[in-house]
């Protein structure tokens, strides 16, 4: 043992939430594979046990607490310890100190709600216990037209902190019991001296746990950094609490034995320097690297991690995929993390059948109670199907269940609660499918919902899918690998020997990595290289005397630059492309424009770079060496037994072997499920296994996909609505990648959809709520106007409102489709972006006093775009500059930016059509169309139920299925909702008795009214259901031609979208008592010169309802636009934020109180003209069941020359001065019942109450971005 001994044990530990996974090498050589719980009533702390058990097991003796370390060379640990914190909210109480007037920034955040259709608008809490407002204030200089971009690194002192006043707040939250205190000031990331000097106080005062953001995080943003700040002193004296525990269990405190943990990005890091903003997928991260370092030839790598809540999916092609800026539980971190994609389904998603849908997920029965099998009264799960189809074998699994936690798994609790779900199914289909049938159709909808992450993280970046090898590890990953394969077009998994604690594997192949990054703020170019150099020189010196410390003689420093082109918010983090003389560490621009072109499929021309930041990434190697063999005997042979296993054409005789008893170089041709100690391995028909030398798992996927006829299948039908809309997200994605200005590329205002033959829609994406069925309308409008003269290769722009337009900034391309043998387009694919500006009276073609659509800007109520294939760019170009022939108005302002992105659009309805096309060579012509129709019939039948509920709960209530409201503009113009309900499940939606068409421009189109219809429709429904035309199918809407809802073509219509949309829902809610009104309008501001301008919109109180309190500072309805951060404000603008805080007060009290409205109060630094388009100044949002309302909204300009306060009402345009303040106070929301009265007319819809898991990754920020545009 002595030999063995020089060596030292070596342990690689996963602590996760429910098991602690370990990989550990012995003295000796020998490696082991241990798995135990993570909480158990037998032990305090499972990393410390399973090292002590397999010492013992080493030694032959019994190890005691406390275990002697001396024989230890490292540990390596991942831990979910801060993650669930964070998910739970019980991490360390702190204090937040940022700049006086921001107190309540982080509950604002980006003012966008994370769920555009929940009415509660709910919010994970924010992570602080008490804020303290630091009276300092630093504002960048002020940009001269002869200076260059880069003063933006230089700053005026406007206010000297004041360290005795600190002290004082800071005593003050000290001796309420807080330890912990987190900093945030405004533009520390290029001024630190207030921060410092707020931690140097606080140090005084014994606080126990310092963040300051520039060190935590030193970037331009000061939400995303305060939430930063905030996270890493919630959680690091979390992290701290454990890891002191931790050590205690070993003797001398493990002083002598390296260890480190597992970061977001991939690499580890001293325990000393591992902090909770780096912690949040320490677990996660493992596995990327554990199937990135073991898997990995040639072939790019899909990573598949199947756990029991959630999935993640992740790509690995030579390098790791990082992001830099990403939200865990409503926190939004700034720091390097891996590109992990988190969707929610898992092997304990709950299984629904709705509206004749088969759904699973996005709710989980977690580990308690879990699925049916674990008889703890636990719903039907993904894991109950794969019981009942024979993929879980129940004999193989440990007596853990039950309420004891000794018994089996039940086998006969999941038949019994399968049989009653396909006795639902089979009743309201009118069928006779078999209960494996119906599992079954849970399983292929579980493969179809994990699919489209992966489309969106291969394809959506211009990846092809099929090109890729599927990596699969976790424990449940392993039963699905085969098909999500095979509906991929991936023709190979690969199964690591230690796929089911390949996080652990992968953290003790891991390297050592340590960052440093530093703010720059110049251009890229000559003048500023010796800046750059010098930065990343100090920063290198740093990197690598931190590496030396840890015992590190050589490393490898790779240094990036986070780069952007000018007046873009998009910036990527290169590493230089190879030397030369642009800079002495490497040519940066080029990888720069190697990076854009990849992922957007152009470089912007002729544009400037910005460095935002320098960073180092030192790396330290692994000292763990793989073996790359993956040669095999094709003669070995198996042992096994046969078994009964479902599958999609009926039950097959499958071989069941367990993996330790397979020889390397055996083949097993499918059916198969090859067991492991800890995972199931399922090898369908017409794929074949082969294990490898090293006892790994290659999987060749075989097999043809199921025919179909065009009978309704409802399994079928649940996929074809996920690939339905996943074509229109890969739409999205062309359009997003190809556009070339911020609203449609970074602010992702934009939508794209597939309509049937005759221009019903089918599916659209993303579910901007204005946007919402408005698309429809244009598209028939053209099929009706254009009739025969629709050919194959045209392309049709419009945006006039009375072809089906919103408002004229919104430009639509509809692309009819045809196909061999067929005379007429058999689907329509189109796209809408908001254009930044189209000419007419103001920049930006939002110009609040218009009176006519002419000064709103270009109006087209149909062209040919491209005609038999050809752009049309001259005839394009005329009408967008033929506003300017008018007096006062001009054309577009920026042409070039209009041509690109409508050639964006026209790219992006092209992807539109070769995923359609595929999909009908796929399945044939007959069958898509057959399932377009029945998709559209689900979303029909789901509205159908919603009325006929209403119905009867209104009957009950009054007597009578009609229901009435009536609401007004501050014009005072009516609009008045008549709604009869039908028992049968129609109902008519009358607005007879709305006023005519108003002089102003709150005019709103009908595809106004049909949105905001289909938005609230949707809303009451409570659950997902396919947003189309069959939404409006059982309504019938009667709209006064010539009124403000039906006005005639001439009508300024910039303030209907906007404003009158809003108002439109509120009357709608009132009339089914749905809710009390949210502040009803999206106040927009503008304000800048013809150098350029800002253009914003603010959010404001949300209503209350039956059950809830309406959220404050928040945007509601019909618009989800996420507002500019306040420190890039004031970098682009000459403007000061002075406050931007909630507007206490402003909801209307009741038994449950309105949402706060917010204020914001901005200082001019220039000449320039400020716009007003607003509502709910006159009128406050109404109350219900005896509510108060919400506080009305007010403008205000305070003269700096006078001191003057004068009312602005709620539409203007007015000339400000330097030192002028422009004081917006946003409405609040309406209460909900008299205040101190329970109310039991509660209307709210039954909810389920399972856990739902935490989204994350680049396709979910996508996906958010996309509902906030």
């Amino acid at each position: 043992n002595k030999y063995y001994l020089r060596m030292g044990f070596k342990f690689a530990i996963d602590r996760g939430g429910t098991f602690t996974d370990v990989y550990a090498e012995n003295p000796d050589g020998s490696k082991v594979v241990y798995k135990l719980l993570s909480v158990d009533n037998h032990y305090q702390d499972a990393p410390s046990e399973a090292i002590r058990r397999l010492m013992s097991k080493f030694y032959g003796v019994e190890v005691s607490y406390p275990i002697d370390a001396s024989d230890i060379d490292w540990i390596r640990m991942g831990t979910t310890v801060a993650t669930n914190a964070l998910l739970e909210r019980k991490g360390e109480p702190i204090v937040f100190c940022v700049t006086k007037g921001f107190k309540d920034l982080l509950h604002i955040g980006n003012q966008a709600r994370p769920s555009i259709f929940d009415l509660k608008c709910e919010f994970p809490e924010v992570l602080y216990s008490d804020v303290v407002e630091i009276n300092e204030r630093v504002v960048p200089v002020l940009k001269k037209e002869s200076e260059d971009d880069d003063n933006a690194s230089k700053v005026i002192v406007e206010k000297v902190i004041d360290e005795d006043e600190v002290r004082g707040q800071l005593k003050a939250v000290k001796a309420r019991g807080i330890n912990s205190i987190a900093v945030a000031l405004m533009h520390s990331y290029c001024y630190s001296e207030h921060e410092n000097a707020v931690a140097k106080v606080a140090e005084e005062l014994g606080f126990s746990n310092i963040s300051l953001s520039h060190r935590v995080m030193e970037m331009v943003k000061i939400v995303a950094r305060g939430h930063t700040a905030c996270a890493d002193a919630y959680l690091t004296p979390h992290i701290q609490v454990y890891l002191s525990k931790f050590v205690k269990n070993f003797k001398d405190n493990l002083k002598r034995v390296k260890l480190l943990f597992m970061k977001s990005d991939g690499g580890l890091t001293p325990a000393s320097s591992f902090t909770g903003s780096h912690a949040i997928l320490s677990g996660p991260a493992g596995g990327v690297v554990g199937y990135a370092r073991t898997s990995h030839d040639d072939t790019p790598q899909v990573g598949f991690d199947m756990g029991g809540t959630s999935t993640d999916v992740s790509r690995y092609a030579g390098v790791y995929e990082h992001v830099f800026e990403a939200t865990t539980a409503g926190i939004t971190i700034q720091a390097p993390q891996l590109d992990i994609n988190t969707v929610a389904a898992g092997g304990g998603s709950c299984l629904a059948f709705r509206a004749g849908l088969f759904v699973v997920g996005p709710e989980s029965a977690g580990a308690h109670p879990g699925p049916t099998c674990y008889n703890k009264g636990g719903p039907l799960t993904v894991t109950d199907a794969n019981l009942i189809l024979g993929r879980l074998r129940p004999e193989y699994f440990p007596n853990i269940f039950g309420p004891n936690e000794d018994e089996p798994l039940n086998v006969t609790a999941t038949i019994s609660k399968f049989n009653e779900l396909t006795e639902t199914v089979n009743k309201y289909l009118n069928k006779s499918m078999t209960m494996e049938e119906v599992a079954l159709g849970f399983i292929v909808v579980a493969n179809e919902t994990m699919c489209r992450p992966i489309r969106a993280l291969t394809q959506g970046k211009g990846y092809d899918t099929a090109e890729h090898a599927l990596a699969c590890f976790g424990g449940a990953g392993g039963q699905h690998a085969c098909s999500i394969a095979r509906s991929l077009g991936i023709k190979t998994v690969f199964v690591h020997k230690y796929s089911s604690i390949l996080s652990a594997y992968g953290m003790a192949l891991a390297d050592v990595v340590v960052d440093e990054q530093r703010y720059c703020g110049v251009h890229f170019e000559p003048d500023h290289f010796p800046k750059i150099d010098s930065l990343i020189e100090s920063l290198k010196r740093l990197c690598s005397l931190r590496l030396q410390k840890q015992g590190f003689t050589r490393s490898k420093l790779v240094p990036y630059l986070h780069l952007r082109y000018e007046g873009t918010d998009t910036a990527l983090m290169c590493p230089a492309k190879h030397l030369d003389a642009t800079c002495s560490t490497g040519d940066y621009v080029a990888s720069l424009e190697h990076q854009y072109k990849s992922e957007f499929g152009f470089v912007l021309q002729n544009r400037a770079v910005v460095v935002d930041d320098v960073r180092i990434r030192g790396i330290g190697e692994s000292e763990v060496k793989l073996s790359r063999k993956r040669g095999f005997n094709s003669n070995a042979e198996a042992d096994y037994k046969e078994i009964d296993v479902y599958f999609q054409d009926g039950c097959h005789r499958s071989k069941l072997l367990p993996l330790d008893g397979v020889q390397p170089g055996t083949e097993i041709a499918g059916p198969a499920i090859l067991l492991d100690k800890n995972s199931t391995i399922l090898v369908e028909p017409s794929s074949s296994a082969v294990i490898t030398q090293e006892g790994d798992v290659r999987i060749d996927v075989g097999g043809d996909i199921k025919s179909l006829s065009t009978e309704l299948d409802p399994i079928i039908l649940s996929i074809f609505s996920h690939r339905f809309m996943s074509i229109a997200e890969q739409m999205g994605r062309v359009l997003q990648r190809t556009s070339i200005s911020v609203n449609i590329k970074e602010r992702l205002d934009f939508s794209c959809a597939m309509f049937d033959a005759c221009g019903g829609l089918v599916a659209n994406a993303p579910h901007i709520p204005v946007h919402l069925g408005a698309m429809q309308e244009a598209v028939q409008f053209q099929l009706k106007h254009l009739g025969s003269d629709l050919k194959d290769g045209d392309v049709i722009l419009s945006n006039h409102p009375s072809a089906g337009g919103s408002h004229l900034p919104d430009m639509t391309v509809i692309t009819p489709v045809f196909w061999p043998g067929t005379e007429d387009p058999v689907f329509f694919v189109a796209s809408r972006g908001h254009h930044a500006d189209i000419g007419g009276l103001t920049p930006g073609s939002m110009p609040p006093m218009s009176k006519t659509l002419e000064d709103e800007g270009a109006c087209v109520y149909s062209f040919k775009l491209v005609k038999e294939g050809i752009f049309d760019e001259e005839g394009v170009t005329e009408i967008l500059m033929s506003p300017g022939r008018l007096p006062g108005n001009s054309g577009t302002r920026n042409l070039s930016d209009n041509l690109s992105d409508l050639k964006a659009q026209v790219a992006a309805n092209h992807k539109g059509i070769v995923l359609i096309k595929g999909l009908i060579k796929e399945y044939s012509l007959d069958i898509v169309q057959s399932y377009m129709m029945f998709i559209q019939n689900t979303a029909e039948n789901s509205v159908r139920e919603l009325i006929k509920e209403v119905s009867a709960k209104t009957m009950a209530r009054c007597g009578k299925h009609e229901l009435y409201a009536e609401d007004q503009l501050d014009d005072g113009s009516p609009i008045v909702l008549s709604v009869k309900l039908n028992p049968n499940g129609s109902a008519l939606f009358d607005f007879t008795g709305t006023s005519s068409q108003v002089v102003g421009n709150l005019n709103a189109p009908r595809a106004i009214t049909m949105s905001a219809l289909i938005y609230c429709l949707r809303c009451m429904v409570g659950y997902d259901i396919p947003l189309n035309q069959g939404c409006l199918i059982p309504i019938q809407t009667v709209i006064p031609a010539g009124s403000v809802l039906d006005p005639h073509p001439g009508a300024a219509v910039i303030g209907g979208n906007i404003l009158t949309s809003q108002r439109i829902v509120d009357v709608i809610f009132k009339a089914f008592g749905v809710c009390a009104a949210s502040q009803g309008c999206m106040n927009n501001i503008t304000y800048g010169s013809e150098e350029g301008g800002c253009y914003e919109t603010v959010g404001g109180g949300a209503g209350a309802g039956p059950t809830w309190h309406g959220r404050s500072g928040c945007h509601t309805h019909m618009t989800n636009t996420r507002i500019t951060d306040p420190e890039i404000i004031e970098n682009r603008y000459p403007v000061i934020i002075e406050e931007f805080n909630l507007r206490p007060g402003s909801g209307g009290k009741g038994n449950f109180n309105g949402g706060d409205g917010l204020i914001r109060k901005t200082r001019f630094r220039r000449k320039q003209t400020l716009c007003c388009l607003t509502e709910r100044r006159s009128t406050g949002p109404y109350g219900m069941n005896g509510g108060q309302p919400g506080k009305k909204g007010r403008n205000t300009l305070i003269k700096h020359s006078t001191g003057h306060h004068i009312n602005m009402g709620s539409k203007c345009a007015v000339d400000v001065e330097p030192g002028d303040v422009f004081v917006l106070e946003t409405p609040g929301g309406g209460g909900w019942g008299k205040p101190g009265e329970a109310d039991t007319n509660d209307t709210s819809r039954e909810e389920l109450k399972c856990k739902s898991a935490a989204l994350k990754g680049s396709v979910h920020e996508y996906k958010r971005m996309q509902e906030s545009a």
